[in-house]
């Protein structure tokens, strides 16, 4: 087991990973793809690195999955692709999946639903207990990783938007559920339904 830093590209970027999900589709060979990416920029950044970084870090968590859930992110209302891009946030960072099943399932089951950049930290600290290869991160890195898992459960609806941001359970569409049946994606299923 490996806790890596690759969350940090921020939240789950829905309108960016239905265009990337689009390309998948298609199975653009790799000089296509780049094309798309850095010339044509179908993802709309200012910079060329940019759009690489995201459209890496939005490849590789969409890779975890089937070409299904491909079609759900491109096709679906905006409830149907946000959580089939968190269902594949979580399959690619074990950080975030351990996160919500080692953390938030416990403030689920005890009723302490306030969830701050301090529960964070305390994690992180507990990560390296369970995988002694565990890069060294910076204050700033680990904060930094935080926002972006606060935020991405902000985006799913786990957590409530505000002053006080508290967790609260989310109703997930069928479609997304239909997929989740699969034994191959139990553990992803769990970390989304932390709060049952």
């Amino acid at each position: 087991m490996t806790y890596k830093a690759d969350i940090a590209g921020g939240s789950l970027k829905v309108y960016e990973s239905r265009i990337i999900a689009e390309l998948l589709l298609k199975r653009l060979p790799p000089a296509e793809w780049r094309r798309a990416i850095e010339v044509d920029n179908v993802l709309q950044k200012t910079s060329i690195g940019t759009a690489k970084r995201q459209a890496s870090l939005i490849k590789a968590r969409l890779k975890q999955m089937t070409p299904q859930l491909w079609e759900l992110v491109r096709d679906g209302n905006k409830p149907v692709a946000t959580q089939a891009v968190f269902a594949a946030a979580i399959a690619h960072s074990s950080l975030l999946r351990d996160f919500l099943i080692l953390d938030v399932r416990d403030r689920f089951l005890s009723g302490e639903l306030v969830l701050t950049r301090s529960h964070w930290r305390s994690f992180v600290a507990s990560c390296r207990e369970r995988d002694p290869e565990m890069s060294d991160w910076s204050a700033s890195t680990t904060d930094k990783l935080g926002d972006s898992v606060l935020r991405i459960l902000t985006e799913v609806g786990m957590l409530s938007e505000g002053a006080k941001p508290t967790l609260q359970p989310v109703h997930y569409e069928p479609e997304v559920m239909s997929y989740l049946k699969s034994p191959k994606v139990e553990e992803v299923r769990k970390a989304m339904q932390v709060f049952l």
